[in-house]
């Protein structure tokens, strides 16, 4: 007898989403990871944080937080079948890809490349291969730039967002899967720098201007600010840069991407089953060398 994996028919891999599909346990552990996660962007609105404080404290904090999730995904996704070793080689390398890809044009008036390969693997692969690849990309291009600083943990928080909103977005095909990619592609960009944003926000320009915030003020005042103030730094220049750098990629390079990215997974099949029958060209009865 000897152990295979049944490919599907094809054009199988081409009719779902997603590739990977999302099963329970790593759904729990992603649900745990963004109620936390955005706690931990958002906490100074809800809370009056002490005196002298800044995220340097609480960045490893939220780096105890990230790596046992994306082990956990990963592992509960091995255990149950939903990701296998071929899987985790894709993603490596688009991990390696990614990380190349980001200091390329980072720090040129939010030119980044990176983001557009989070939403078109996310879309393919799911939602939790996703999360894990905004993460890990996020972490290898830190140490091949050496930013890392604690700002990290953040940025890995928010590209597995990205990564993992791209794997829940809806069934379509041809010209409206690719607007509705340019379309996330957009929000993502406006979402990534939102949420960085509010990372420093509270610390970054000192009390007594228009913009400051204020400790212990109502929540709707302290988001007006803060509106402003990410409108005034870096809606019109990083985040949409941002935008327009993820909506050209896309519409550019997309379609390829996409098939290329499928029709791996479909080579490779990621989600085949596993049975057991006999070794081709050999008898029943011959015994298994």
């Amino acid at each position: 007898m000897s152990l295979h994996a049944t490919r599907p028919a094809a054009g199988s891999v081409a009719r779902d989403a997603s590739v990977l599909r999302l099963r329970l346990r790593p759904t729990i552990a992603l649900l745990l990871a963004t109620v936390t996660g955005l706690s931990m962007f958002l906490w100074p609105l809800l809370l009056t944080p002490p005196a002298e404080f800044s995220h340097n404290s609480d960045a490893p904090f939220v780096f105890v937080l990230i790596l046992p999730v994306v082990l956990a995904v990963v592992l509960a996704e091995l255990h149950s079948g939903g990701m296998d070793t071929k899987a985790l080689a894709m993603l490596g390398v688009l991990s390696a890809i990614g990380a190349a890809l980001r200091p390329m044009g980072a720090g040129v008036g939010g030119i980044e490349l990176v983001f557009f390969l989070l939403v078109l693997a996310g879309r393919v692969y799911g939602p939790g291969f996703g999360f894990v690849l905004g993460n890990t990309t996020m972490f290898a291009s830190a140490i091949l730039t050496g930013g890392i600083g604690p700002w990290l943990p953040f940025q890995m928080l928010a590209a597995g967002w990205v990564g993992l909103g791209a794997g829940l977005l809806p069934r379509a095909r041809g010209r409206a899967e690719l607007a509705m990619l340019m379309a996330y592609g957009a929000f993502a960009a406006y979402a990534f720098g939102f949420l960085m944003n509010m990372w420093f926000w509270p610390y970054a320009i000192g009390g007594g201007t228009e913009l400051s915030y204020v400790a212990g003020d109502a929540v709707l005042s302290n988001l007006h600010r803060f509106v402003i103030f990410t409108f005034a730094t870096s809606t019109i220049g990083w985040d949409t840069g941002r935008a327009i750098t993820n909506v050209v990629a896309i519409a550019v390079l997309g379609p390829a991407v996409l098939l290329t990215l499928r029709r791996a997974a479909r080579r490779a099949a990621f989600d085949a089953p596993t049975t057991f029958g006999p070794d081709d060209g050999a008898s029943a009865d011959e015994p298994t060398r």
